[in-house]
């Protein structure tokens, strides 16, 4: 069995690459692809292995795009950490959705339904294994921080975050009891390790615990004003393009 790797991370591709081998199946490698550009330009020229191990988030963009430019007809097993896009995974041929860190046990399970399973059939039991796969599997987004502060390491609960804001490409992080952390990582970062039902990018400065708000403003043509029980450097707006999802988002989490 022949199989391709496409994953931008060194470390992750070599530790993929050293499940593979100790799973006992006998699969050869033939390529470990860093991007989307690299990927498209790969499955254009050569022969279509047996499978494809694929993480989402590459340097170039969504490995989705690749689909968009290519024809790729053989099983996907996608390699992420985040299982937010579970279910666009099985418009592009996905079998399975390895959660990182990916186990020797993850890695044999999608291997025997790779062997046990015909994508020819288009079998609609594949689907409904894998949905159910996921909901039982561990959520991805993080309960807990470790925050650096000078030589110690200060835990943090996500819930006990009321808003996060950047400044000087810091995130400073705001909790109810009105305490800040400073971590140096962006906002777009830190919004895939949070829980999105939980938490919303208000605007570029801004994410928005669901727990924190207390009222909307109607604010000048058509925002909104978020405001929080806990007292924001500036006001916090949602623009008018936002605003009915920002609304949608709140009501459909709404206790």
């Amino acid at each position: 069995m022949k199989a391709v790797i496409v994953e931008d991370e060194f470390v992750a591709a070599r530790s993929l690459e050293r499940l593979i081998k100790a799973s006992g199946t006998e699969i050869d490698i033939v390529a470990v692809l860093q991007s989307v550009d690299e990927s498209v330009e790969w499955f254009s020229q050569n022969t279509h292995p047996d499978v494809v191990f694929m993480d989402i988030h590459l340097a170039d963009g969504d490995s989705f795009a690749i689909f968009e430019k290519t024809d790729i007809r053989c099983p996907i097993i996608f390699t992420t950490a985040y299982d937010e896009y579970a279910l666009k995974a099985f418009e592009v041929n996905s079998i399975d959705y390895l959660l990182k860190p990916i186990t020797r046990k993850d890695l044999e399970k999608a291997l025997d339904k790779l062997a046990h399973f015909s994508f020819k059939n288009n079998n609609a039991d594949i689907v409904s294994q894998i949905v159910q796969s996921i909901h039982e599997t561990k959520s991805p987004y993080k309960k807990h921080f470790l925050i650096p502060y000078k030589d110690k390491l200060i835990p943090l609960a996500a819930e006990d975050i009321a808003f996060i804001y950047s400044e000087f490409k810091m995130a400073k992080i705001v909790c109810f009891n009105s305490q800040v952390y400073s971590m140096d990582i962006s906002l777009d970062e830190l919004l895939r390790q949070l829980d999105p039902s939980l938490f919303y990018r208000a605007n570029r400065q801004y994410i928005v615990s669901h727990r924190a708000i207390t009222d909307l403003s109607l604010w000048f043509n058509g925002k909104l004003a978020v405001n929080l029980s806990v007292t924001t450097p500036e006001r916090v707006i949602v623009s008018r393009a936002r605003s009915s999802e920002f609304k949608t988002w709140y009501m459909g989490n709404a206790e």
